[in-house]
């Protein structure tokens, strides 16, 4: 049964504030989109959910960023409750429990990602350095074509590529330090990737030096 953990680890809890509509009756006027319903369903448990939240991320800031999203998200999903599955305590527990899990989660593999990145860049060996003016022109044209042809590119796209061209990051690492699916983010530098092929060719540079995003 949906919600059973969760329900039976909450049989001897008890609100502060008992009088009035029960969660049930709060989440079918959410469902209708009452505000005031969401406002008195938060303000009678929010102290569980804190206390839910902080033994998994032990973080007041994101406690509260966490509390914030998670009464967005019972607004916005009020109609996947069905009473029939469970007490709304215990869904809305579920979701603060799940929304935690995913923050430490990130935050875990963010720090694993910028460990990475750190080692990396204090093994990497020096750039190679062009000597003489014919090697620093051609350096700065090429160069100054990559940087247009990026800037054509959409945002979500440009990202990507800094991250994996100027940061050295896998796609892995990328889709750890934004929060983005790995797919879409491979989906991202590929057509990057084309694009900027077809924009240095049409900005009058060679496309042999660009970057392949194989193996990102």
């Amino acid at each position: 049964m949906l919600y059973a953990f969760e329900n039976q680890q909450l049989k001897n809890y008890a609100p502060v504030a008992q009088d009035g509509p029960t969660d049930e009756q709060l989440m079918i006027s959410i469902q209708a989109k009452d505000q005031r319903a969401l406002a008195a369903l938060c303000q009678r448990h929010a102290p569980l959910l804190r206390t839910v939240i902080d033994r998994i991320v032990h973080n007041t800031h994101d406690v509260e960023d966490l509390m914030q999203e998670l009464f967005l998200e019972i607004w916005n999903r009020a109609d996947h409750y069905c009473e029939q599955k469970g007490k709304a305590l215990g869904w809305v527990v579920t979701m603060a429990r799940r929304r935690a899990i995913d923050k430490l989660r990130k935050k875990q593999a963010y720090g694993r990602a910028e460990e990475r990145l750190r080692l990396e860049t204090e093994t990497a060996p020096p750039l190679a350095v062009c000597h003489g003016p014919d090697e620093d022109a051609v350096a700065t044209d090429t160069c100054e074509l990559f940087k247009r042809a990026i800037q054509s590119l959409p945002v979500a796209q440009q990202q990507a590529v800094q991250l994996a061209f100027y940061r050295g990051m896998s796609q892995r690492e990328i889709a750890a330090h934004t929060g983005i699916p790995l797919g879409t983010i491979k989906t991202r530098l590929e057509l990057a990737i084309r694009k900027l092929r077809a924009a240095v060719l049409a900005l009058g540079g060679a496309s042999e030096w660009l970057p392949s995003s194989q193996g990102c």
